[in-house]
């Protein structure tokens, strides 16, 4: 029987993908594992199957699908609704277990400069397609991961029956923009998911080791835990920036993901976050100066 869901997705973007990691973050209750279809060169489904084959059936697997390899060895993203069936498809043939999420990956790099109406038109298609590989088993759910959201939103206003993502993925906290922050609330009140349905990914801005970690205090944020580590405290907090109840986060060091789970059950202090999101608003609305 899994313990309580502690709020950590095991990212897959950087990892070595090996099977001793896999291992170690079920040990430790931490279950989930996100990848993508065009992550270690297409061949991330692949490598999982091969290298850990029989830890999937017990793993919560999210994908994402919307990056396609040219001939040129490079990648271009797509959201024609043959290619994305193509791609779930594959998804779960390569991993062998449907997996429990696909998310339509950062959808906003085929909609950025396209009319809203044509833009709507593109996602509606693109989530219609998702929504069948549920209907057909081939997924358990489908979502919507998006690394700058703000284009979504001029296609998602047009109000074309532009399916509803169960689950949000995005950008989350201290280094997220007000206008990023602003856009990934926007979009979940326009689509009227909950904080329950949308997770957060890159709390580190991809890198732990910034010397900007070393800059901050963000246990400040926190209401009696002034002894833990920096690192434990910025994990935290991106939980609030905006509100998310899983976060997406890369290592291949166990330690590393044990000291995160210890963070995610850290208490936050409200007042100071609500704090920070006034400085971080009107920060953003002041004109730079001449």
């Amino acid at each position: 029987m899994r313990s309580a869901d502690p709020g950590i997705v095991l990212g897959l973007y950087r990892s070595r993908y090996e099977r001793d990691l896999l291992e170690g973050a079920l040990k430790l209750g931490i279950y989930r594992i996100d990848t993508s279809y065009n992550y270690l060169d297409f061949a991330a489904h692949r490598t999982l199957s091969q290298r850990a084959g029989d830890l999937l059936p017990g793993l919560s697997i999210s994908t994402k699908v919307g990056f396609f390899p040219t001939d040129t060895g490079h990648s271009a993203h797509s959201l024609a609704p043959q290619r994305l069936r193509q791609a779930v498809e594959q998804s779960a043939e390569e991993l062998g277990v449907p997996p429990d999420v696909v998310f339509l990956h950062n959808p906003e790099h085929s909609l950025t400069h396209v009319e809203p109406e044509e833009a709507s038109d593109l996602l509606a298609d693109a989530g219609a397609e998702l929504e069948a590989s549920v209907s057909t088993g081939l997924c358990g759910s489908w979502g919507i991961a998006s690394w700058n959201p703000r284009p979504l939103l001029p296609a998602i206003r047009v109000q074309r029956n532009v399916p509803v993502p169960k689950i949000f993925m995005a950008r989350a906290g201290l280094t997220v923009s007000a206008r990023v922050l602003a856009a990934i609330e926007s979009a979940t009140a326009l689509w009227e998911l909950s904080p329950s349905q949308r997770w957060g990914m890159s709390p580190f801005a991809g890198h732990s080791t910034d010397p900007v970690w070393d800059r901050i205090n963000a246990r400040a944020f926190l209401l009696d835990d002034t002894s833990t580590s920096t690192l434990a405290a910025v994990f935290r907090v991106s939980f609030e920036l905006p509100k998310a109840s899983r976060m997406a986060v890369g290592t291949n060091q166990l330690g590393h993901l044990r000291e995160l789970l210890q963070a995610a059950r850290l208490h936050v202090n409200d007042s100071s976050v609500a704090s920070y999101r006034n400085l971080l608003g009107a920060a953003s609305t002041t004109p730079s100066p001449l």
